[in-house]
């Protein structure tokens, strides 16, 4: 495939495992948020697994992206210096055992992140800490063997040593992109990780204006991903495990993930998230609290307002889960909830309209479900729908997800004129309750009730389906929420904002 090359792009997108290889989500922000800027010339950083991880595009290249590069961070294998044994650059290993030391101190001393913005540098083409060093060097040896006897429980050296490797090496990768990137005026994540440490490189190299946005907390993310994973050995027996502890190769891939997220936050201005739960947890875990802010996702209300019309006075008794049938969605806590609600209104009807493709032992479960609990006349798998059409039908949306960010399925119910109950999980009880002051002052737009708690969940739809009044006044209170706070407009005019604030800083052609 043909991509197109420039000598230079206004705002270049850090982008890891995302647009315009991966469908939905973050990737559908990212195709708005250029599209929606066609005075902007923009490059495309795109960083991957493995080729072979990936399939085409799934989305086309705006005209406005006149660049694009893509790089593999564990498929470099043809750049590799030639192994031979070295010494190693003296002032370069110093310079990471000081980082180590710093390292030691805990993650908010000065001295760490001073050592960290250093080595990172000296990792650049030319720079005294290089891969060649790093792989075959003595000194690299020796620190190597340092770290596994001081902290190491593990009894494998052999995978710890390997671990060490796959960790780091994609660090010299991204600073070799650093160097050799075109120039741009502004840098732009949508997260930490690989893309948020080549960001904040390029930032500290070239002192371009670095903006990130954050969706989900990647380093919790990544926490998420690193507990579940298979692939990280634990070579613990049975009798060392604990069950609430993680193994040492975690931990240090958590710490790793950690770090990337810190020298991220202290190079981005400003750091932006969803919502403030998440905002807070960005002060968290290392950002300058005056540099953050929040800018939700935003929904185009004329798809949804003209459903308003269609809608019944009395609220339909049916309860719709938009998304996929997975186990983060806890499909099984909406249909335990169902059977309570059918106890009580034998005229419920629960619908679950999403792909049920991605996860099939997980449908299979959820199907077994229904049949055991006896709704087969009353929980319908509709599989994917348009969300227009379910609209005028439904009377709540419910969302029993275990996990989320900012869910637009909640926004789009609410741009029609639904209310919602939903499980107490990311930006939900902000969306449903409001979050200042004046937001409160709108009313509840539904219920907000724990996660996993089929019978809560089912007791906020009973009591929203049987009472008009309190139904209507959740609608009343969703429609104006959504249109006061959370449209597509409002969203593109902060982003616009925050690039004529960052593109200011360098002006003129990069």
């Amino acid at each position: 495939m043909n991509h197109p090359k420039a000598q230079s792009a206004d705002i270049a997108l850090m982008l890891e495992g995302t647009f315009p290889y991966v469908s939905g989500g973050v990737s559908s922000w990212i195709n708005q948020i250029i599209r929606a800027y066609p005075e902007y010339r923009f490059a495309i950083v795109f960083l991957g697994s493995r080729r072979e991880d990936y399939g085409g595009f799934k989305y086309p290249l705006p005209d406005n992206v006149v660049h694009f590069e893509e790089h593999f961070l564990h498929e470099q294998a043809h750049w590799h210096p030639q192994p031979a044994a070295r010494r190693g650059d003296a002032q370069g290993q110093a310079l990471v055992q000081r980082l180590l030391d710093a390292f030691d101190q805990g993650p908010a001393a000065p001295r760490a992140m001073e050592a960290f913005r250093e080595v990172a540098q000296q990792m650049m083409p030319g720079g005294s800490v290089q891969l060649g060093d790093f792989l075959y060097s003595k000194r690299a040896w020796d620190i190597i063997c340092g770290i596994y006897r001081a902290h190491c429980a593990d009894p494998s050296f052999v995978d710890f040593f390997w671990t060490v490797r796959l960790m780091l090496q994609p660090l010299w990768l991204l600073a070799r992109v650093a160097r050799q990137l075109i120039p741009v005026r502004a840098v732009h994540c949508a997260s930490t990780g690989y893309a948020g440490f080549l960001g904040a490189l390029l930032a500290q190299t070239r002192g371009v204006p670095l903006i990130l946005s954050e969706h989900g907390i990647y380093t919790k993310e990544r926490k998420i991903d690193l507990f579940k994973s298979e692939w990280i050995r634990d070579n613990r027996n049975i009798f060392q495990r604990d069950p609430t502890e993680l193994s040492y190769f975690r931990q240090m891939w958590i710490h790793f993930f950690e770090w990337l997220g810190r020298y991220c936050y202290a190079h981005a201005d400003p750091i932006l998230a969803l919502y403030e739960a998440n905002r807070l947890r960005q002060v968290q875990d290392g950002a300058a609290p005056e540099r953050t802010a929040n800018i939700p996702n935003g929904i185009k209300l004329e798809r949804f307002a003209p459903l308003r019309a269609q809608r019944p006075p009395e609220p339909p008794p049916v309860l719709c889960l938009i998304g996929r049938v997975v186990p983060i969605k806890d499909i099984k806590t909406f249909i335990r909830a169902m059977r309570r609600v059918v106890n009580q209104r034998p005229d419920a009807q629960g619908w679950i309209a999403g792909p049920a493709e991605e996860d099939p032992a997980y449908a299979e479960e959820c199907s077994n479900l229904v049949r055991s609990l006896g709704l087969q006349e009353h929980v319908r798998f509709l599989g994917m729908q348009r969300v227009e059409d379910l609209m005028p039908r439904i009377g709540l949306v419910v969302l029993s997800s275990i996990s989320e960010a900012l869910p637009l399925v909640l926004l789009e119910g609410y741009a029609a004129g639904v209310p919602a109950v939903s499980t107490d999980v990311g930006s939900c009880r902000q969306l449903v309750e409001g979050l200042d002051e004046e937001d409160r002052a709108l009313g509840p737009s539904g219920a907000v009730v724990p996660i996993a708690e089929p019978q809560q969940l089912a007791d906020a739809a009973l009591q929203l389906l049987g009472d008009t009044a309190a139904w209507q006044a959740a609608s009343r209170a969703a429609i104006a929420r959504v249109e006061r706070y959370y449209t597509d407009t409002l969203m593109f005019d902060r982003y616009r904002q925050v690039y004529e604030r960052a593109l200011a800083r360098t002006p003129g052609a990069a």
